[in-house]
């Protein structure tokens, strides 16, 4: 029963399981609920923080059976995508704005993204997604600012 909660959270409630662009499902699961649900700033942080431990635990426990940070793990990018839309009115402009802006640096992983890979026990699997996330973050914020 344990191994099954571990894959349920960390692939997403499935998504990971996605045949294509297992990452990116992962990433709209996470735009999409956090658009519905519209929690207000406080919810939205305790959601992030339990998002990202939970992550970091069931992480550690795929990857010793699946090997260094498989495909299937997304509850990386929820965490990631999650920071990406801190601090944003529920508007869908934004949302897709973060979503492509958080695409974008957790595939291309400028530094210290690139770096924090390596870190072990399922931390570096959830740190590069955040760093990510935080990347998109100030880059819409940045938009925001100049636009809206």
């Amino acid at each position: 029963m344990r191994r099954f909660v571990y894959y349920l959270i960390a692939t997403g409630l499935g998504a990971g399981y996605s045949p294509v662009a297992p990452g990116t499902a992962g990433s709209l699961l996470a735009v999409v609920g956090f658009y519905f649900l519209a929690p207000p700033l406080a919810l939205h942080l305790l959601l992030v923080m339990l998002i990202f431990l939970l992550g970091v635990y069931v992480s550690h426990q795929v990857e010793k059976e699946k090997g260094d940070d498989p495909s299937l793990i997304v509850v990386d990018e929820i965490a990631g995508q999650a920071v990406s839309l801190l601090f944003l009115p529920p508007d869908w402009r934004l949302y897709l704005l973060a979503f492509l802006f958080f695409r974008l640096y957790d595939i291309v992983k400028p530094p210290p993204i690139n770096r924090s890979q390596s870190i072990p026990h399922g931390w570096g699997v959830m740190v590069d997604d955040v760093l990510a996330g935080i990347y998109a973050l100030l880059s819409v914020q940045f938009i925001r600012w100049l636009f809206f």
